[in-house]
């Protein structure tokens, strides 16, 4: 949920850790801190509520100076958002930042408290570094004091640890919490995401579970969950330098919708071919597992579960392989059958969502016929422990509401869908074709749909004032309404619901008047008569309607609906081209709401915790 930043070099490392924390604010968090070892070996530490700019300003007039320092934004989860509770904390000579929730610190607490140690925070955190400052007593090295206290943990983890008596070096413990080393020339870096360091470096190392890593400036060691010194792979990042840079843009979700025909080119690249999908480009032995699939269980949270919701219509409709979708945190703590043959397929956008996470966990217990993930962070999480991981390519996203990456997820599964009925010829040659065609168009069409922004825009004041909002869809655009309304509510505070329209008489109905704005998602597919009765009933009841139709819809404008024509794209892709509008809608409300659009309350970016 939190950012953490941390460097070993010889120049003054302080402006570097405040810049990674910079670029990690998209996560969300409360307040932030750093802590850095100058050469005499003496502690600066510097912690603030609030933005990263108050701690950088407070940096500045401290004249933080040192070549070994670590820095951590915090979100709260033990305690409430104050500088007391922000990292980095302190025992003694130790000093420590933590991502994560340590599920026993309160028999921690305990144990310690009756050692003689006294708290000076709410925070699990803590637990961390009097644990360390304990078990260095008896250690030979903060090493081994690290090893030693992570044997103790219980719960999920990315923490690191200085010792002020020795500048030159740090220890960072995984479990659970990603943590990613960045190389340079005689300085190495630590953070949490590699976007923090792109400053500074492009070659990275990530840890994987129970890895214990020593950094000096000169070199990185890493010990397995059993101690043993492993050697892990090393990559180079084509990561985008600008990715923290609005540009031209107001805000990076705004900046991000309009990246979306770049993006949705990007997860495309290479996995169409002429008029077909290459089923190779999907992952190592894509082909073998996608002719034996015989049901698809689709994992995720938030917007990647409604991008799930939305495929589930396509792998029954089009590839005839049956589709069940489940939150991962619901999916994680229920009993269920594995069907034979299935294949466990985990949405996110960061890779490190902690429910999916364990979900793709259990399911390899459970006897799944493989897991896949389809994401957008190389060397996250969830594409290192999947059979196959399918990348987005969408790029950075920083506003906490996702847009492009729903988008591209949407196109990948598209994609999966038509590999999976080509493997098991349940899909034709022209069938295919169509599909394809159908995604190639999708850029410049969305590029069309981009064109919209200023009507919308307009749209947007009726909103202003209102405190409720409907979302209707049939069909697939079903789940695109609660996509729709989950950004409304996201990024504008306004309560929004989404409904099937056909559900409407079973209760929903009784909230419509005049006061409550509807909002319809409605092509012109099979559906579109009795959708328009739909709308007759919310007619009926005094509802103002604003209705996202295609040309051909038959619709007009009166004082009771307000209709915006959409260009007639094909029904394979719709599902992903109104999604457009609806962004732009809830962009523009929250925008006149004047809420903090990229950063909204009490939400963060990347969810590493339950």
């Amino acid at each position: 949920m939190c950012g953490i930043v941390g460097a070993v070099a010889q120049r003054d490392v302080a402006e570097i850790l405040v810049e990674g924390l910079r670029r990690l604010e998209y996560r969300g968090y409360d307040s932030a801190g750093v802590a850095v070892i100058d050469h005499e070996n003496q502690l600066t530490r510097v912690r603030r509520l609030g933005k990263v700019q108050e701690l950088a300003d407070a940096v500045e007039q401290s004249h933080v100076a040192g070549g070994t320092g670590i820095a951590h934004t915090r979100w709260a989860t033990h305690g409430e958002p104050s500088e007391a509770n922000a990292h980095p904390h302190v025992s003694g000579d130790i000093a420590v930042v933590h991502n994560g929730i340590i599920e026993n610190h309160e028999a921690l607490r305990a144990l310690l408290q009756e050692r003689g140690y006294q708290f000076k925070s709410q925070t699990d955190t803590e637990v961390i570094a009097h644990l360390v400052e304990w078990e260095l007593r008896q250690s030979e090295s903060l090493t081994e004091a690290v090893q030693k206290a992570a044997k103790q943990l219980e719960g999920a983890y990315g923490t690191v640890v200085l010792d002020r008596r020795d500048s030159s070096r740090l220890v960072v413990a995984r479990s659970g919490s990603p943590i990613v080393i960045g190389f340079g020339v005689g300085e190495n870096f630590l953070a949490s995401d590699q976007l923090a360091l792109l400053n500074v470096t492009r070659r990275f190392m990530y840890l994987e579970e129970g890895d214990v890593a020593e950094i000096t400036r000169r070199e990185v060691t890493v010990f397995d969950v059993n101690g043993v010194k492993i050697e892990r792979e090393i990559s180079e990042s084509n990561a985008e330098h600008d990715a923290g840079d609005k540009g031209q843009f107001r805000h990076f979700m705004q900046k991000e919708i309009f990246e979306q025909p770049k993006a949705l080119i990007n997860t495309m690249e290479g996995r169409l071919g002429k008029d077909s999908v290459v089923v190779d480009s999907i992952g190592v032995h894509a082909a073998e597992i996608l002719e034996k699939v015989e049901h698809v269980q689709i994992v995720a949270c938030g917007t990647s579960y409604n991008a799930g919701m939305t495929a589930r219509y396509w792998f029954e409709g089009i590839a005839g392989v049956s589709c069940d979708v489940e939150i991962a945190s619901e999916f994680r703590y229920r009993k269920f059958v594995t069907r034979p043959n299935s294949l466990l397929i985990t949405l996110s956008q960061s890779g490190e969502t902690a429910d999916t996470l364990a979900a793709l966990r259990l399911a390899k217990e459970k006897g799944y016929m493989a897991v896949m993930t389809i994401c957008n962070v190389a060397g996250s999480s969830l594409v290192r422990e999947s059979d196959i991981a399918f990348m987005t390519r969408a790029g950075a996203e920083i506003g906490v509401a996702s847009t492009k990456a729903f988008t591209t997820q949407l196109a990948a599964l598209l994609m999966l869908v038509t590999g999976i009925g080509k493997q098991k010829q349940r899909i034709d040659a022209a069938k295919e074709k169509e599909i394809v065609d159908a995604l190639r168009a999708l850029p410049a069409q969305i590029e069309s749909a981009l064109k919209f922004d200023k009507q919308i825009e307009a749209l947007a004041i009726d909103f202003a004032d209102k405190h409720n909002t409907l979302f209707l869809g049939r069909g697939e655009y079903y789940p695109i309404a609660l996509e729709s309304a989950l950004k409304l509510k996201e990024i504008s505070y306004i309560h929004a619901e989404a409904y099937a329209a056909g559900e409407l008489k079973h209760g929903p109905l009784a909230l419509i008047d005049a006061d409550m704005p509807v909002v319809v998602v409605a092509p012109g597919n099979e559906l579109l008569e009795k959708l328009k009765s739909n709308i007759e009933e919310v007619r009926a009841r005094g509802g103002l309607l604003y209705v996202f139709a295609d040309e051909g819809a038959g619709f007009e404008s009166d004082e009771t609906m307000k209709i915006i024509t959409m260009p007639k794209v094909s029904e394979i892709t719709a599902p992903i081209y109104y999604t457009v509008p609806m962004q732009l809608l809830s962009y523009h409300v929250a925008l006149i709401k004047g809420t903090d659009v990229d950063q909204p309350r009490n939400l963060a970016k990347s969810v590493t915790v339950e």
